[in-house]
């Protein structure tokens, strides 16, 4: 009798050890989620020692390597598992509710008076936006369809927000690949911009002195955002959840009289958003569902907008300056500002010239685009949306 009960509990035991066993990750790893955490601590280590853009490559690497512990099917706890904690979470970029208010912030943020005193920068702006419609084309040439060529394409706008805000709606099953790839490029801002810059300019071209900007009244600050949000949402209301944030978030600034709200909107809110964004964006790349060869034509596809992206603002100032007087030109390298990474593709507009003229600052010129560039990639994103939609 003693040893019956003996061997009935150490089977139990056993039974339960064995019932363990299977719900860890060792049990549950494959090669793909192992693959996977690497590139997480990959993220990690470049947004620490690179230092290229942590606030966004550190949430996500670390998303990455949790999306991916493996799990036993069932736990309720995955992110693509109805009701648990990170799928409510990841809710925000499903339904598109974190780019509005990251947008809100950046626009508190930003200062637009470059823009203001040289309103012809708009156009490089806009020039830069030809990367999302030639990946576009190339996407549907490869076999995409036009909802995920759409998505696909504004990648070439190096906006993370508006990249989530368009394939949310366009190719969610697409999200999380083109979401980490516009966020990687945007880091990769200082690696891909200057060989490009340098291979469309010439020497001459690189040492154009611009003439400095013209002070910017507190009226036009008011009125510009006010404006702006007319002309655009007019032109294209589909762009409405992010224009409508964006100039929203610019008036508190500028008004004078919401500071309480401006500094809250470009801090804590904008933080609190971005470690939610970058997290779950990071968890959403579960090996089974990124894994895929449409993923890896999306890295190839989203490298070919920016690459576009980049050379066609530049080409577009060298265009431009045919037709510009002597002193009024402007440096082409400025036209890689026009990609909306603010402010690291201005500050690599500023370095590449001081790296030939070493009291050249190119830097408040280059805002002009950069803004114009957040500005047009919203509106690029509301085009798609309006016709693709």
């Amino acid at each position: 009798m003693i040893l019956e009960a003996s061997h009935n509990f150490f089977s139990l035991i056993g039974e339960n050890l064995n019932q363990f066993l299977q719900y860890t990750g060792f049990a549950n790893a494959t090669i793909g989620h192992i693959a996977m955490i690497i590139i997480g601590l990959l993220f990690i280590y470049i947004a620490i020692k690179k230092e290229w853009e942590p606030l966004l490559l550190v949430p996500i690497g670390f998303g990455i390597i949790v999306g991916n512990i493996p799990l036993f099917p069932g736990l309720s706890v995955g992110i693509y598992e109805e009701g648990s904690v990170l799928n409510i979470l990841y809710q925000g970029v499903v339904k598109g509710w974190y780019p509005p208010l990251i947008f809100l912030g950046i626009g508190a943020m930003t200062d637009f008076s470059a823009l203001i005193s040289n309103p012809k920068l708009l156009l490089i702006g806009a020039a830069a936006q030809f990367g999302i419609f030639g990946a576009y084309a190339i996407a549907l040439a490869l076999g995409f369809t036009p909802a995920e060529a759409g998505a696909i394409g504004i990648i070439g706008g190096a906006d993370g927000p508006t990249a989530i805000f368009l394939s949310s709606r366009l190719a969610p099953d697409l999200m999380g690949a083109i979401a980490v790839s516009a966020y990687s490029y945007m880091a990769l801002v200082p690696v891909i911009q200057p060989p490009v810059m340098r291979l469309f300019t010439t020497h001459k071209e690189r040492l154009i002195r611009m003439k400095p900007p013209r002070a910017v009244s507190k009226r036009e600050k008011i009125m510009f955002p006010i404006v702006g949000f007319l002309l655009t949402a007019f032109i294209v209301p589909s762009g409405l959840p992010l224009l409508g944030m964006l100039f929203f978030g610019n008036l508190l600034k500028e008004s004078g009289v919401t500071r309480r709200l401006a500094e809250t909107a470009r801090g804590p809110l904008i933080d609190v958003i971005t470690i939610l964004i970058g997290l779950t964006v990071g968890c959403s790349t579960q090996a089974d569902e990124f894994l895929r060869l449409k993923s890896i034509g999306i890295f190839v596809l989203g490298a070919a907008s920016f690459f576009i992206a980049t050379a066609a603002g530049v080409l577009f100032v060298k265009f431009f300056n045919l037709f510009l007087k002597e002193g009024n030109k402007i440096n082409p390298l400025i036209g890689n500002a026009g990609v909306s990474a603010v402010p690291d593709s201005a500050r690599v507009s500023n370095l590449v010239g001081l790296e030939y003229d070493k009291t050249n600052y190119l830097l408040m010129h280059a805002m002009g685009p950069n803004v114009a560039g957040v500005i047009g990639s919203a509106v690029a994103a509301g085009i798609l949306l309006g016709f693709l939609g």
